[in-house]
């Protein structure tokens, strides 16, 4: 199930996983950030996985696409949420 609180959770763990992603320099560093994202994008709700990855199963998993995935995703939250 898609509620306003697993909506604001997930924003708010994309958000900030993604503003520490995009300034760092640190290579391990952005493994760890994708690892921990693939968690999390498992243990979400499967409607709130497919309503920001628009039904691509490897959305927030592969390694080429992750910036622009995770980009993608605070984007939709934040329109979800009424914040943009």
């Amino acid at each position: 199930m898609m509620t306003r609180d697993s909506i604001e959770t997930a924003y708010s763990f994309l958000h900030q996983k993604r503003n520490v992603y995009i300034h760092s320099s640190l290579d391990w560093q952005k493994d760890d950030i994708e690892c921990a994202i693939a968690s999390f994008a498992d243990a979400m709700s499967r409607e709130l996985f497919d309503a920001i990855g628009e039904g691509r199963s490897d959305f927030l998993h592969d390694h080429l696409r992750f910036p622009d995935d995770i980009s993608a995703a605070v984007s939709k939250l934040e329109k979800m949420l009424c914040l943009k």
